[in-house]
């Protein structure tokens, strides 16, 4: 087969359908010797095109081929005899199936494809949830469905998710935070050791080459959570239900999320070292081609300057540890900054186990926000035990990893209450439940925006396993099977959501003040103890009242007054007068079976809130 060529185009990287022609583009040096080869899909027929020097420009090189199909073939460089896959591909051959064992037939090779959107976006419309509304919800693609897999024929792919948006949404999530689902290989790849010719082995002409090296033998792990270098520009194909029209099953998971409207929020890990300009266009890709309404962007020494100025992505929302504010463009409008780090997980999980805590440290966690930037909460991430595990285990147990129970987070913060693992014992359970509670109302009823590990809202076990990178089995998966016994714990943090929801003064957009600065007798937020007003700041004092007034809320008018008692004894603390005519009426008690009450309830006392040991109440004034 004979091909026409001409030069191609430089202003885009990668490989691209133009009307009848595809142009391939890719960084080479004018010196080198490169060549595109494609391989006929059905024949297997290998065509070896030699893309000349005459083609360059800067360290690229550009071809255009005439009266291509794209459907028919894959390609890759060769660039100095060396085998090159494109970085900027939009399609990756090969990992179509899930962990394929039989890919090391074929020496685990890949090969790159032209994929062209089939989506019609003209009605879609991106719903930019503002940081006071926003709730995540963080799950894997694969995880989050395959223990639905008798069930369920989508299972581990989009669809599984996309049949799953009316659950996650009734909650009152507003955001999937998906983790990686761009092509990465999550097989354990043999290396191959180059043995140099003074130690070579005697070898007859008829050997082959390969028999020289020596490679070390695979190891079975499961590159599960997908954090490692990827093809950032392909959605993984093992993700979809026809692995062949991934980008599109995908684009239609958004396109649902945005009818509902909910966003769509990708990690993406960027290993340190990563081409700066690799890294702009692969967000820029996400952001035309698919409509994703922001990042959770992971490594080091990423190009932070130029993705918050870039003027494309001033309205994606990016999570990322630290920014510095001052290179923030002054006319920004839409606030898409958040940061995102582990900095609300270890205050609230030492208060709620009792270890080394600090309250002053927990209520500065509380009511956290920052004046033009958002902050993510978490108490539990794919990254350490699961919510329940946190109050099941004392230790990890990652055995199953195969590296000798060394891997993991060491410092947990953790509490078994009395038994490692599951207990059949009745106080074990019972404690265990309140914290559980008392963790979703610390986190929902701290100002910054709240976000869950998918599954934990039926109480997810992953066996006390809190690193569970590799488990692809019913260790890393979501466990559905505790679903309908768990549907007290879902209407409770369906109603918790609905709360917060009802009271926008307690996720407020802007930094609490502490005063009254709109002169209507209180201040926006206050601290109580054994007395009214006098908030003790004594950091080991366990106890503490904490008021919203609700003459600071846009539409909703009620004072809410949280009482949080983190001792193993009742504990009584002092409530404010209100206004004339208001009374405060009891709401919810985390140290009932059903924490919210059916109605509202005046207190007999309006003076103490009696809060029973390690429970979290709240009170509404109105």
């Amino acid at each position: 087969m004979r091909f026409r060529l001409t030069e191609g185009n430089f202003i885009r990287i990668g490989a691209y359908k133009e009307g009848n022609t595809a142009v391939f583009t890719f960084a080479a040096q004018k010196e080198d010797e490169c060549n595109i080869v494609l391989t006929d899909i059905a024949q297997k027929k290998k065509y070896n095109i030699e893309v000349p020097a005459q083609y360059s420009l800067g360290s690229l090189r550009s071809v255009r081929i005439y009266d291509f199909d794209c459907e028919k073939f894959s390609y890759y460089y060769l660039i100095n005899g060396v085998r090159h896959i494109d970085p900027y591909a939009a399609r990756i051959y090969g990992r179509e199936k899930w962990n394929d064992c039989e890919r090391s037939e074929k020496d685990y090779e890949i090969e790159c494809g032209i994929d062209e959107p089939a989506i019609d976006w003209k009605k879609d419309i991106q719903p930019e949830i503002s940081r006071d509304r926003m709730k995540l919800y963080k799950l894997h693609v694969r995880g989050f469905s395959m223990d639905t897999a008798q069930k369920n024929k989508h299972a581990g792919t989009f669809e599984a998710v996309s049949d799953r948006i009316m659950y996650i949404k009734k909650m009152g999530f507003t955001s999937l935070l998906l983790m990686p689902i761009y092509e990465f290989e999550e097989m354990t790849v043999p290396v191959k050791h180059v043995v140099p010719d003074y130690v070579k082995p005697e070898y007859s002409k008829h050997q082959h080459k390969a028999e020289l090296g020596h490679s070390v033998k695979a190891d079975e792990k499961v590159n599960f959570w997908g954090y490692t270098r990827g093809n950032y520009f392909a959605v993984k194909a093992s993700y979809a239900n026809e692995p062949s029209d991934a980008a599109n099953e995908f684009a239609r998971l958004v396109q649902r999320l945005h009818k509902n409207n909910m966003e769509c929020i990708m990690e993406m890990y960027f290993p340190e070292n990563t081409d700066h300009n690799l890294i702009l266009s692969v967000l820029h890709y996400w952001v035309q081609r698919f409509h994703v309404d922001g990042f959770r962007l992971l490594g080091d020494k990423l190009p932070l300057t130029a993705i918050i100025q870039d003027a494309m992505l001033s309205r994606t929302k990016i999570l990322y540890d630290s920014f510095d504010m001052s290179v923030v463009p002054k006319d920004r409008r839409y606030e898409n900054l958040y940061i995102d780090r582990a900095e609300y997980q270890f205050p609230a999980r030492m208060m709620l186990n009792h270890i080394n805590c600090n309250m002053n440290e927990l209520l500065n966690q509380q009511r956290k926000q920052g004046e033009n930037i958002g902050f993510i909460n978490y108490i539990a991430d794919n990254n350490g035990f699961t919510l329940t595990d946190l109050f099941m285990y004392n230790d990890r147990h990652n055995e199953t990893n195969g590296e000798n129970n060394t891997d993991g987070p060491s410092w947990n913060f953790s509490n078994n209450y009395g038994f490692e693992g599951p207990s059949k014992k009745k106080f074990v359970r019972d404690i265990r439940a309140i914290k559980w509670k008392d963790a979703m109302l610390m986190l929902f009823l701290a100002q910054g925006v709240p976000m869950i590990m998918a599954g934990d809202e039926i109480c997810n076990s992953q066996s006390g396993n809190n690193n569970a990178y590799c488990q692809d089995n019913p260790i890393g998966w979501v466990n559905w099977a505790n679903e309908s016994s768990r549907r007290e714990n879902v209407r409770f943090l369906t109603r918790l959501i609905r709360f917060r929801d009802e009271h926008p003064v307690i996720s407020a957009a802007k930094p609490y003040k502490f005063c009254d600065y709109k002169a209507v007798g209180y201040p926006d937020i206050s601290y109580h103890g054994k007395n009214a007003w006098i908030g003790e700041c004594d950091p080991t004092k366990l106890c503490v009242g904490v008021m919203y007034c609700g003459d600071y809320g846009d539409e909703d008018r009620d004072y809410i007054y949280v009482a949080y008692n983190f001792y193993s004894s009742r504990e009584k603390l002092a409530l404010p007068k209100l206004k004339k005519g208001m009374k405060w009426y009891a709401v919810c008690d985390s140290s009932l079976k059903t924490p919210f009450y059916e109605n509202e309830t005046v207190c007999e006392n309006q003076q103490y809130a009696d809060v029973s040991p390690q429970s979290i109440c709240i009170l509404l004034g109105k």
